[in-house]
């Protein structure tokens, strides 16, 4: 019989605030997608961490005509300080921390410069002897770069030893700053969230102060007055969960799996199965909010 009453409770107070339940739902489903897509943004980063770190390669560029580094002060790399250089990286000092090396000639760097600008109108615009030779490094411990910097920089020969980890970093960064504007817009939408529940619980007390009044006379316990109230706020929140649940879901199937899987086939993205792991969170976040918003609420504006 209690339980009966507090569903029946809770359906007469959705019915009557048709529309302020509706529009908690979709203030918690946009605030909860921010939250999402902020820890998948995340999921993603630490994945491509994962992938492109075992992936970078230290770039041994050697000298050209428009060289201006002390070491290129002979002028464009010579054949015998090719060879040396080379003699170097095979050295037991430099082997130990050296997993392989590519030579890159100024042929196969055009053509790397080709591929990865196709769609640039520059690309017609430059030539093989404008771009560098190169060592192409892969390290056994990437965190070991400064030791190949140090061996390989003052080689007569070596313009420059560059840390392809320093461009990957400048990418995660902007990634980052954007998972942080996701978190920031995030907490706005949730105070509204919070707000808007607090104002929809606090309208459906007041609409039922008659009943309330009457619970109480006849010796209806707090928790029994007070419950409907709360799960109001609980449905509401939660469906809207799960509606950010679904979106991010979609969004990770349809765009990242389908769409940008197939157009960046090297890149490691993360699968809708990392929603799984995001969606519970998202559930008990809004039903957590709610919850807690609308017993403050209560307890200010219905008293028991």
């Amino acid at each position: 019989m209690r339980l009966a009453f507090i569903l029946g409770e809770i359906g007469s107070g959705l019915r009557r605030n048709l529309a302020m339940v509706t529009s908690v739902i979709l203030v918690t489903f946009i605030s909860l997608t921010f939250v999402g897509a902020a820890g998948m943004l995340q999921l993603q980063i630490n994945q491509m961490k994962g992938f492109w770190y075992d992936k970078v390669q230290v770039a041994v560029f050697l000298c050209v005509d428009t060289s201006t580094a002390a070491t290129c002060a002979s002028g464009p790399v010579t054949d015998e300080q090719r060879t040396e250089i080379e003699s170097t990286l095979k050295s037991p000092a430099v082997t130990q921390y050296v997993d392989s090396y590519v030579y890159e000639s100024q042929d196969d760097a055009l053509g790397h410069f080709k591929e990865q600008f196709a769609n640039s109108p520059i690309v017609d615009s430059v030539t093989a002897d404008q771009l560098p030779e190169s060592f192409r490094v892969s390290l056994v411990d990437p965190e070991k770069y400064e030791v190949i910097n140090e061996i390989f920089s003052s080689l007569p020969g070596v313009e420059v030893v560059v840390d392809q980890r320093e461009i990957l970093e400048r990418v995660f960064n902007v990634m980052n700053a954007a998972s942080l504007v996701a978190v920031g817009i995030a907490a706005i939408m949730i105070v509204c969230a919070i707000l808007l529940i607090a104002t929809t619980i606090r309208l459906s007390a007041f609409s039922r102060r008659r009943e309330t009044g009457i619970m109480r006379l006849v010796g209806a316990s707090k928790a029994v007055i007070q419950l409907p109230f709360i799960l109001e706020g609980v449905i509401a929140a939660v469906i809207g969960a799960v509606l950010a649940s679904v979106t991010l879901w979609a969004v990770a199937r349809f765009f990242i799996g389908d769409w940008l899987a197939r157009e960046y086939p090297d890149t490691a993205f993360i699968s809708e199965s990392s929603v799984l792991l995001i969606a519970p969170m998202l559930i008990l976040l809004g039903a957590v909010l709610a919850g807690v918003s609308s017993l403050l609420t209560l307890r200010r504006y219905l008293k028991v």
